[in-house]
């Protein structure tokens, strides 16, 4: 299979884009496309606003023209899906956003789905998206863990709080849960354990669709 599908984390925290590599080791499989885990050098340390969304746009899509005679497929690795509209009209291999597939993987899930958030104030820019989805309906909730993305290493303490709210999502009425950020993702079992429904790791829900988009030619 020739190409690479690209996986790119808009923030400069190169933590994050190992976490991310890591979570999609399942995904290399042999006789599949490579992927490819980058860090956006430009990007700030972490995308907790707007202003931060729109900051990342530019330079990423710089780096999809750039890699795009080399690509199979692009993931945009940020739970805000900065670019995602503008870099699908920079390249005609497929982009997948991490939010978008995360979000539809867990509708195939369960009736409603909920969101781990890290920060109070990402929720508004998520019901945003959600409801631009068409999708508010299916919402039970979403809550945050209070810590930014920086934070997101602190084991014991992230784990902690992504448990507990976990559990407050699956008494909201979650049947499935999708985690609001790439760098959740060493978290997924635990959670997933502690809510007692599924959980989404919505960078390896980006992934999985990609390869299947590359593989299938769609």
């Amino acid at each position: 299979m020739s190409g690479t599908i690209y996986v790119i984390n808009p923030n400069s925290t190169v933590a994050v884009t190992d976490g991310i590599d890591r979570a999609c080791a399942p995904l290399r499989l042999a006789g599949g496309p490579k992927i490819e885990c980058l860090t956006l050098a430009e990007g700030p340390p972490g995308i907790q606003t707007q202003h931060d969304v729109d900051g990342v746009v530019a330079p990423l899509l710089r780096v999809v023209g750039e890699l795009e005679p080399k690509a199979a497929a692009f993931v945009i690795a940020c739970f805000s899906d900065p670019g995602l509209h503008s870099a699908r009209e920079t390249t005609r291999k497929p982009v997948l956003g991490i939010m978008e597939s995360g979000i539809l993987t867990a509708l195939t899930l369960g009736q409603r789905f909920g969101v781990i958030a890290i920060l109070q104030g990402s929720i508004p820019r998520h019901l945003r998206m959600i409801n631009g989805m068409g999708l508010a309906s299916r919402l039970a909730g979403e809550r945050a863990v209070g810590l930014p993305v920086v934070e997101l290493a602190d084991e014991a303490k992230t784990a902690h709080r992504m448990t507990e709210v976990g559990r407050a999502l699956a008494a909201d009425g979650a049947n499935a849960i999708v985690m609001g950020c790439a760098g959740m993702a060493q978290y997924r079992e635990r959670v997933e354990q502690a809510a007692g429904v599924p959980v989404v790791e919505p960078t390896q829900a980006a992934v999985f669709m990609a390869i299947g988009r590359v593989q299938l030619g769609w």
